[in-house]
């Protein structure tokens, strides 16, 4: 149950970090790459069962 209210968490971050708004285009793709990496592992943790 955990593991599912962190991956949506995390999901929704990845959205919200995604350049596309005028305030963040000069981000770079470094926010959402980060928080993407982070999903990725949790997503892992959580098929693995560790979450």
């Amino acid at each position: 149950m955990l593991g599912t209210i962190l991956l949506i968490v995390l999901i929704l971050l990845l959205i919200g970090a995604f350049p596309a708004w005028p305030h963040s285009r000069s981000w770079g793709y470094a926010p959402s790459g980060t928080v993407g990496i982070v999903v990725i592992v949790v997503l892992i943790l959580v098929v693995m069962g560790q979450i």
